[in-house]
């Protein structure tokens, strides 16, 4: 039983926790469910399991070949990410930043 004095407080703690449990478990299941392909035969293997971190040329020709052939969207750029060399895994051109692809249903 909450006090009458001590119900908003109460509501802002409960409210907060609830967030932060949240965003544990949402973080818990990303890492768990996020792979890394550098081929397209690793990105159309993995793609089925989740998340994929991987190179794209940058190109919107290339996301809608990816999105039609492998039925998968770009989620996120991570601005954390540092920048590295690598080929597309679609078109093998040279690329320097990795996105987050996901299933799209």
């Amino acid at each position: 039983m909450v006090k009458h004095a001590d119900v908003v407080s109460t509501i802002v703690s409960t409210l907060h926790q609830i967030q932060k449990d949240l965003y544990t478990k949402h973080s818990a299941f990303t890492h768990a469910h996020t792979a890394t392909a550098q081929t397209r035969d690793e990105f159309k293997q993995k793609i089925e399991d989740g998340f994929v971190l991987a190179h794209r040329d940058g190109t919107s020709e290339t996301e809608e070949k990816i999105k039609e052939e492998m039925k998968a969207t770009i989620r996120c750029i991570p601005f954390d990410q540092p920048e590295q060399a690598g080929t597309c895994v679609y078109s093998g051109k040279p690329s320097t930043k990795m996105v987050l692809f996901a299933k799209a249903y």
